[in-house]
């Protein structure tokens, strides 16, 4: 009788064969297809990937009879600005849209190199549209649809002294200096 050690390790060895095989495909490694040699220029969250990955994901973003313009509300949602759709479609109907500077309904097409201005969630956003797209697809390809120009964020600064919970009640001279921190931050 055979060690069981020894049948294990072998059917491990060729499963793992099998394994390998299975997963290098018809091109062996998938870096080696021929017409996918080129290597695309690394965008958000793409640095990991090798060219024909990205050029899959993005084939099932823009194929080629895709259309060249798309609704502001559906472009939004889609590349990840606004969470859900009807919620864009508010952000366009209180005003809060404006496309190439003017006033965007929810209808209003966009097309490649148009500039979207939106305020959403208290903060100002500037894009151009690199890519019109409809449907909503992953943050490293949606990012790759956009350029932002935004502003940057600025935050807003406490005061310098912070109260500790469960520190108890502060001092005559700690509680003064808040007083006069507050002061300060309102004028």
């Amino acid at each position: 009788m055979r060690p069981v050690n020894t049948i294990c390790h072998s059917q491990r060895q060729r499963d793992r064969r099998r394994h390998d095989d299975s997963r290098d495909g018809k091109w062996g490694r998938q870096s080696s297809h021929p017409t996918m040699s080129s290597t695309l220029p690394a965008a958000g969250g793409t640095e990991g990937r090798d060219a024909y990955s990205i050029r899959a994901i993005l084939g099932g973003v823009t194929e080629l009879g895709a259309a060249d313009e798309t609704r502001i509300d559906r472009w939004l949602c889609a590349v990840r600005l606004v969470k859900t759709r009807p919620l864009a479609t508010q952000l366009c109907e209180g005003g809060h849209v404006l496309v190439n500077g003017s006033t965007a309904r929810p209808s209003t097409r966009v097309r490649t190199g148009d500039r979207v201005e939106a305020r959403i969630a208290d903060r100002d956003r500037i894009v151009e549209v690199v890519r019109p797209i409809e449907s909503r697809v992953g943050a490293a390809v949606a990012a790759t649809c956009y350029v932002d120009h935004s502003p940057p964020v600025v935050r807003d600064q406490g005061p310098a002294i912070k109260v500790i919970r469960g520190e108890g009640r502060p001092s005559k001279r700690l509680r003064r200096e808040l007083d006069r921190l507050r002061r300060a931050g309102d004028a």
